[in-house]
This record gives structure tokens, sequence and C-alpha cells, in this order.
């Protein structure tokens, strides 16, 4: 193969190839460079999935212990403080509402409801199983999109900090190969200068 002039060729795997010039600091340092790749890829992938799971889990559990309550809005909508945009794109409105619990005791507390509700509208609010009102669990793609954002999240950082465990183990790695280099051209630098002005 034709290589540019002035160019050295490139071999490939020449690491794992016998060369008298190869050292076992070359050889580290080329699986450092597989093991590190494929760490980073298996762990990424794993913790994702754990990750993406126990959201899941987490969000299953929620809906379990969130039940709908009817209830009746007992100002209008309009009049109260909008509600945070949800991770959807949906935005409502916090207004005081009251519903009545199993035990039949009267509450009223606020909670989010439609933007065009208006005084004495039925609404839907969520209790948890305190009787505490709590938003309303995701659902749909809503939930998916929490789910896959937990699991690509964590895999990414994971990924990233293998990589940077990676990176820097190579650098001390060419740090020390630096320094046997120094180390040996000191005890050859005497005799090469001699022949030089010999």
């Amino acid at each position: 193969m034709a290589t540019t002039q002035g160019a050295s060729p490139k071999v490939p795997w020449w690491r794992w190839r016998n060369n008298p010039l190869c050292r076992r600091s070359d050889v580290a340092e080329a699986w450092l460079l597989i093991t590190t790749a494929v760490l980073a890829l298996v762990l990424s992938g794993f913790a994702g999935i754990a990750a993406a799971g126990a959201v899941d889990a987490s969000l299953d559990d929620r809906r379990e212990h969130t039940r709908p309550v009817p209830a009746v809005l007992v100002e209008n909508a309009r009049d109260a403080a909008p509600a945070p945009v949800s991770e959807s794109g949906d935005s409502g409105i916090w207004a005081e509402v009251r519903w009545t619990a199993p035990d039949g005791t009267r509450h009223t507390g606020r909670a989010e409801v439609p933007a065009d509700g208006k005084k004495g509208d039925a609404v839907t609010v969520y209790n948890d199983g305190k009787g505490r009102l709590v938003s309303a669990p995701p659902e749909g793609a809503e939930a998916g999109f929490q789910i896959t954002m937990a699991g690509l999240t964590v895999a990414l950082v994971t990924g990233g900090m293998v990589l940077l465990g990676g990176w820097i183990a190579r650098a001390r790695l060419r740090l020390r190969r630096l320094d046997l280099w120094e180390a040996e051209w000191r005890q050859v630098e005497p005799a090469w200068r001699k022949r030089m002005t010999g």
C-alpha cells in the first residue's frame, strides 16, 4: 500500500505484534482502551435499564397509592395562581377545592384544576394513602418520557464516568512512559554526545 512521502504507514494492532519498540506500557494502554470501551458500554446499559426500571416501579407505586377523588371548586380558576408547566407541557391552575374523605369529613386545599374552571364546578383531584392532596400520577406518554429520560441520563452519566476514569488512567500511563524515556535518555546521552563530538 502506498503512503504519502514523509508519513509513516499505520499498522493495525501494532501494540500486539512482536515489535522490539513496543513497551509493556503500550500493551497496557491498548488493553486499557478496549476495557474502558467495553465497560462503558456494558455498565451504562445496565445502569440505564436499572434506573428506568426503578422509575417505572416508583410510578407504579405512586399510582397504586393515589386515588382520584371528586371535588368542587371553591373559587374561580382565573382568580388563582398558575401552576408550573409539567413534563408533558401541560399547565393548569392551583385553586382552592373542597372534597369529602371516605370517612365523611370535609377538607379544603389547593389542587391543580383546569384553567377555565368556575366556582362550583366539579373537578377531580388526587389523594395519597393519608388523604392528602397530591398531583395526578403521570400516565401514558408523560410516564414513558420520565422513564426514558431517567434511563438515558443515568446511562450517559455512567458511561461518561467510565470514560473519564479510562482517560485519567491513560494520562498516568503516558506520564509514566515519559518519565521512563527521560531516565533512559539520561543514561544514553553521555555516550551519544561523546560520539557526536568525537
